[in-house]
């Protein structure tokens, strides 16, 4: 089968098309020919292993997994003989990990896979996973519900335009940040009030929220600590400078009124299903910026490196 494989940590142009064996399922896995798969911000950081540390998950010299993509949509091709939930030509979605940059990837029945949701692309479908899931780990637990409020930063990008939704399902009031050409497509998201940063800083704007969300990992919890309610609730996607999220949500806890929490993604079934459920109620859709086909992944990593992506960046892999 075809697939991206790098050997060597590095820019996009460590990534490279190539022949290499198909996978074989296990009792317990289904054989999936992938239709659709994302270029991601995960993806992007495991490439170039930044931070450094992750090396030692990844492997510290070269990569241990030469496969990447964590999110895909595609057909079942074979099922394993334990397999009870999918059958051939199944048409399924979800995350994995690693290995959906490929034709055909082999995946547990238990893992975070479900079928696809009706009328809904297979390249609609690819882009649901990762942006979600982490959107939807992350404000879990930020007790969102009517006559909360919730300040999303990057508002427009894969998990941004995925927290605007959800939140919007949770009931809560929604004031989304991101830049001039964005600002009609997160309002349509069903942000009730849309900032362009551009223009101006919201934390000069004299607005507090019960929670602000920084989806794209740009902010900091002393900058935007003043735009908190008392007993507030900061999340960030990223580990700040040097590494400093970690450290405030444990001093937070302790520490003053207002709490920091490092959002960090569990990708579990349950959490595939939810999504489905809400796409087939019409109350979430993927946004997808650009499509490229595999053989173009340089190309489309770029671009998702540019941190000008709207939503989502997909793959082509099998018409």
């Amino acid at each position: 089968m075809r697939a991206v494989v790098y050997d060597k940590y590095g820019p996009p142009e460590a990534l490279r098309l190539e022949d290499v064996e198909r996978p074989v399922p296990k009792d317990d896995e289904v054989l999936i020919r992938i239709h659709a798969t994302t270029v991601n911000r995960t993806d992007c950081g495991w490439r170039s292993a930044w931070p450094f540390f992750v090396r030692f998950f990844l492997g510290l010299r070269r990569p241990k997994r030469r496969i990447l993509g964590s999110e895909l949509a595609g057909e079942v091709e074979t099922v394993g003989a334990a397999v009870s939930e999918f059958a051939v030509g199944d048409q399924v979605f979800g995350t994995c990990g690693f290995g959906a940059h490929a034709e055909f990837i082999s995946i547990r029945e238990g893992a975070p896979i479900a079928h696809k949701p009706n009328g809904m692309t297979f390249e609609e479908a690819a882009a649901v996973g990762d942006g979600a899931v982490i959107a939807l780990c992350c404000l879990r637990n930020a007790d969102l519900r009517k006559g909360r409020s919730i300040l999303i930063y990057g508002a427009s990008g894969s998990v941004g335009t995925a927290a605007v939704q959800l939140a919007r399902y949770f009931d809560a009031d929604v004031a989304a940040v991101c830049n001039t050409k964005n600002l009609e497509l997160v309002r349509s998201l069903g942000a009730d009030e849309v900032v362009d940063y551009t223009r101006e800083d919201f934390t000069k704007r004299g607005k507090m929220y019960d929670v602000i969300f920084d989806a794209v990992g740009k902010h900091s919890f002393r900058h935007c600590r003043r735009s908190l309610k008392p007993g507030g609730l900061y999340i960030d996607t990223d580990l700040g400078f040097l590494g400093n999220v970690p450290i405030l949500a444990l001093l937070t806890r302790w520490i003053g009124d207002k709490k920091v929490t490092l959002g960090v993604a569990r990708y579990t079934k349950r959490d595939v299903l939810f999504l489905k459920e809400l796409i087939e109620a019409g109350k979430y859709r993927a946004v997808i910026d650009r499509r490229y086909p595999l053989e173009q992944v340089v190309e489309a990593t770029r671009y998702v490196e540019t941190e000008q992506k709207t939503g989502n960046v997909v793959l082509t892999v099998n018409d």
